[in-house]
């Protein structure tokens, strides 16, 4: 490029052009010190500024502070006065009626203001008992004393056919009369039967007590009983037999009650074998419904929005005429049902886990040991894999469970009966573990016999009472509670009494009635499932029962006799060798 073009000349003309070009406006300049001072000037306004800033910020904050030292001096007043008011007070009942003390005196009033249970006795003998409260819903039921323990070999499973039975119709309600009239009102009737009970209840509106009361004195006295209904019944009972073999819990337990009441009537299953209920007749029936459906035997519990009044008057009038005097006097009685230490196992290894159950003989219902027992029983406390809190877990055996990782799960039991019963604890583990876990489980039974301690006693009885009062939640729950403490008990025990004997315990009650049904005590043993090749919980087990992973191939009963196994039977399936069991002990080793 031609620099002519671009450069420029110092008169303000380029090169080759012949008109100058504009000359810039001259700018004012100003001297050096005069913009120093300038300078200067804005510097000092501006710290002038913050300062001003800094101040009114400090000033908030000396007003925050004394806000601050302020209230806690209010505080520390009102703690003082506090405190001296507790100390004025000692103790009197207007310290439920203080805010701060409202909390620690909530278990307190929930067993004074409890509603009381009322009960009356009928003529025939029948007792109506009833706890009132303001829910707009009612429970109402019918509670029996009888169950598969009053049932023979024979009629095994009759009480079971009967409940199934009552949903289907009455004399006065055929077919599905009943049931109609039962969603009519938008109520829920239910039915359940164990080893000594069985009950039949209705959960509806307040408003319907009157229908309720008759319906359920129709179900009891008026079982229609209709062949048809009886075939059909058959069925559904079978099918719900070979659902309930999926349950192994279920099965386990009637495995333990098998073995450790064995040739008594606790070992027969409530469902009773599938022999029975192919063969149970319409007669059979009636003589189980004449023999035991008698009226002192019977409970009318209700819990909700009940008036106890009403409810004897609709008892007379529905409930009244139910027999109370036995054919020839042939009133039925308790079998004494002895305990045995034993073990019995069913072995099949198409099962993930090994389903355990071990226990001792513990007491009845009535027998005063069960509060410590039970209080024992939390003191172990139970366990889930899904659960938090890790190796911290309160229980010890929790603990080490998750530690070593021994077991899937573990709970403990206590099952009551007339006179005896079952204290023990049930765990699912890898077949790897059992031993591992039976000996840990009873090492912390051994613990509770020798040095339970005062601190996880307060603790198991913290437990126990919060089971014992959040059990109760519902008309439900407390309508039950009712039914079976009459039955069992004599009498519904208030929530004050039971945290009376509850507060009574301490560690060496613990340990001396932990040492009479746990120490040097022979156990019953159940197990179910993946099986570690001659592995055995007991020196003599009472069966073997070996399944194998195809359910096609027939299974081996073994009785272990003189200290060798020798083939008893061999049985088609899992359910028959269950049936077997149950049916026909083994004979124990002499």
């Amino acid at each position: 490029m031609d620099r002519r073009w671009t450069d420029v000349r110092r008169d303000g003309r380029q090169r080759g052009q012949g008109q100058p070009a504009k000359a810039r406006p001259a700018q004012k300049t100003v001297p050096a010190p005069a913009r120093r001072q300038q300078s200067a000037n804005s510097t000092v306004l501006r710290l002038r500024g913050d300062r001003q800033r800094a101040h009114s910020t400090l000033a908030r904050c000396n007003r925050a502070a004394c806000s601050w030292k302020m209230a806690a001096s209010m505080v520390c007043r009102a703690a003082t006065a506090g405190a001296q008011v507790l100390l004025r007070a000692r103790r009197s009942p207007s310290l439920l009626r203080t805010p701060a003390l409202r909390s620690t005196a909530t278990f307190a009033q929930a067993l004074q203001f409890v509603p009381e249970t009322q009960v009356s006795l009928l003529d025939n003998g029948l007792r109506v008992a009833s706890e009132q409260s303001s829910q707009p819903t009612c429970t109402v039921g019918v509670w029996i004393d009888v169950g598969s323990r009053f049932e023979t070999e024979k009629n095994n499973g009759a009480g079971y056919f009967l409940e199934h039975l009552a949903f289907k119709g009455t004399k006065n309600r055929p077919g599905s009369a009943l049931e109609k009239e039962v969603e009519s009102m938008g109520a829920h009737l239910n039915a359940y039967s164990t080893r000594e009970h069985t009950a039949y209840y209705i959960k509806a509106l307040s408003k319907d007590l009157p229908k309720v009361v008759e319906l359920l004195g129709d179900i009891v006295q008026n079982c229609s009983l209709e062949d048809s209904q009886i075939e059909k019944e058959r069925d559904v009972i079978l099918r719900e037999m070979q659902e309930n073999d999926a349950s192994m819990r279920d099965v386990v337990f009637n495995y333990l009650h098998a073995t450790a009441f064995q040739g008594t009537p606790l070992a027969q299953a409530v469902e009773g074998p599938s022999e029975n209920v192919r063969k149970l007749s319409r007669a059979d029936l009636t003589e189980y419904l004449s023999t035991h459906y008698k009226a002192p035997r019977m409970v009318l519990a209700a819990a909700g929005g009940v008036e106890h009044q009403q409810l004897l008057d609709l008892a007379q009038k529905y409930l009244g005429g139910i027999p109370w005097t036995y054919a020839e006097d042939a009133v039925p009685t308790l079998t004494p049902c002895r305990f045995t230490g034993s073990e019995i196992r069913h072995r099949d290894d198409a099962l993930p886990f090994a389903h355990v159950a071990i226990a001792v003989e513990g007491p009845g219902w009535a027998s005063p040991d069960n509060v410590a027992l039970q209080v024992a029983n939390a003191i172990i406390g139970h366990y889930d894999c899904t659960y938090g809190g890790g190796v911290h877990l309160s229980s010890p055996l929790a603990s080490g469970a998750v530690a070593s990782k021994l077991c899937q799960s573990f709970q403990t039991f206590s099952i009551c009966y007339a006179e005896t019963g079952l204290l023990g604890a049930h765990f699912v583990c890898d077949r790897m573990k059992i031993d591992d876990m039976m000996f840990v489980l009873q090492g912390q039974w051994m613990r509770l016999c020798t040095s339970a301690t005062e601190s996880e006693v307060a603790r198991g009885k913290n437990i126990l009472r919060n089971a014992l009062v959040s059990h109760l939640d519902g008309t439900t729950p407390v309508c039950e509670d009712i039914g079976r403490s009459l039955l069992t008990y004599g009498r519904r025990i208030p929530l004050a009494e039971w945290e009376s004997r509850i507060a009574e315990v301490d560690a060496s009650v613990v340990r001396e009635i932990c040492s009479k049904y746990i120490y040097d005590q022979c156990p019953a043993v159940a197990g179910y499932g993946k099986w570690p090749t001659g592995s055995a919980l007991c020196l003599f087990p009472q069966a073997i029962l070996l399944a194998s992973p195809s359910t096609s191939a027939p299974m081996l009963l073994l009785s272990l006799q003189s200290s060798q196994l020798r083939p008893q039977a061999a049985l088609p399936s899992p359910l028959a060798a269950r049936e077997f069991l149950l049916r026909k002990p083994v004979p124990a080793v002499p």
